[in-house]
């Protein structure tokens, strides 16, 4: 009997199994760290802005992958990077008020720069997978060369510009 007969899950790929969340889940440990060490005068301002942007980037990642339809896991994903985003902001503000070294914030930028590259190859294949051109789920690191945002920004107007499916439904103003 093999492992699937004896356990129907085993083939089941959680989000606990992508690379991109298990990465993810490492920065916001590391990223925690720095929150706790922050001054007390950051306490409510950017310790609990670093707490809440990590915490941010691996449940958006989870809830992301839950869903059923591409267009959400896509959104959700890119929620998680935008949050990504903020924290290497947020490392930026520990730089220039010498709440870390600047050897502490460009270690951590290092990761928080591969952390980019594998949320951006996971976009990629739900993309792919979107467009029916993968049939298993796998992650690659893809190789990344100068002028990565706009190359991602543009390849983000392309897929929405052939797929207007993907863009985000306006909200409706509630009635006064």
């Amino acid at each position: 009997m093999n492992a699937s007969a004896q356990n129907p899950t085993a083939n089941y790929c959680s989000f606990e199994d992508l690379e991109v969340y298990k990465v993810a889940g490492d920065f916001r440990i590391l990223m925690y760290g720095v929150a706790k060490t922050l001054p007390d005068i950051e306490k409510f301002g950017l310790a609990g802005q670093i707490g809440r942007a990590a915490m941010s980037l691996t449940n958006n990642l989870a809830e992301g992958h839950g869903r059923f339809h591409f267009r959400d896991q896509i959104k959700f994903t890119l929620i998680s990077r935008g949050s990504l985003e903020e924290l290497i902001d947020d490392l930026n503000i520990c730089f220039d008020e010498n709440y870390l070294s600047p050897v502490q914030v460009e270690q951590l930028k290092i990761k928080g720069w591969h952390l980019l590259k594998l949320t951006n190859g996971y976009l990629r294949y739900l993309r792919d997978r979107k467009l029916g051109n993968s049939l298993a789920i796998h992650e690659t690191e893809v190789p990344y060369l100068a002028g990565e945002c706009e190359e991602s920004a543009e390849w983000l107007e392309k897929l929405l510009g052939e797929h207007p499916e993907l863009r985000p439904e306006p909200t409706a103003s509630p009635l006064i």
